[in-house]
């Protein structure tokens, strides 16, 4: 599936999002988003996109290149106020996985190597035990990520920590690995 634009609103109703993601194809899948689920993506790709630039750059230089790629993901996708645009396209003719939106009900992180480029893998997790894989890398992963912290800034969600699990894992990829080693949080 080739990602085309991810789209958000929070309904304070609910206390959830909808997360639209267009493909190419007029192709369009809806989610409900927890809080839970969007601050463990915003945590994990933090976490493992760090981890990553940690071998070749200090903690400062992280958190600017980080910042810098977000703000660069938001050029042309933003408002007057610099707010990313919340205006929801017309929807697609084609619903894979229906018309109505699917509630997430969990999140894997898999930060993989291809050539040069990182890619992250975010498997969702759905009810029946079906899952959805989106392969995100560059401009795609920064813009989803950078709609999904405004978003849970309207929501007033705060951050998630990640867990002792993950601060191990952590310590663990300080550790010298393999080249085959790819760091994963669940």
């Amino acid at each position: 599936m080739n990602i085309k634009q991810f789209n958000g609103a929070y309904l304070i109703a609910d206390d959830r999002l909808l997360f639209r993601i267009s493909a190419n194809e007029d192709v369009e899948y809806r989610f409900w988003l927890t809080r839970r689920v969007v601050l463990f993506i915003l945590a994990a790709t933090n976490h493992l996109i760090s981890n990553q630039l940690k071998e070749s750059h200090s903690l400062d230089a992280i958190k600017a290149l980080i910042d810098f790629e977000q703000e660069a993901a938001k050029v042309g996708q933003t408002d007057s106020n610099g707010k990313l645009s919340q205006n929801l396209p017309p929807p697609a003719n084609q619903f894979p996985i229906g018309f109505d939106p699917v509630l997430v009900t969990d999140v894997k992180c898999i930060l993989q190597k291809d050539g040069l480029n990182d890619i992250l893998i975010l498997e969702l997790v759905l009810p029946a035990g079906g899952n959805l894989s989106l392969s995100l890398a560059g401009t795609t992963l920064h813009a989803m990520c950078a709609l999904l912290k405004q978003l849970s800034e309207v929501a007033n969600w705060g951050a998630l920590q990640l867990s002792s699990d993950a601060q191990a894992a952590d310590a663990e990829l300080e550790k010298p690995k393999k080249n085959s080693e790819n760091p994963q949080l669940h």
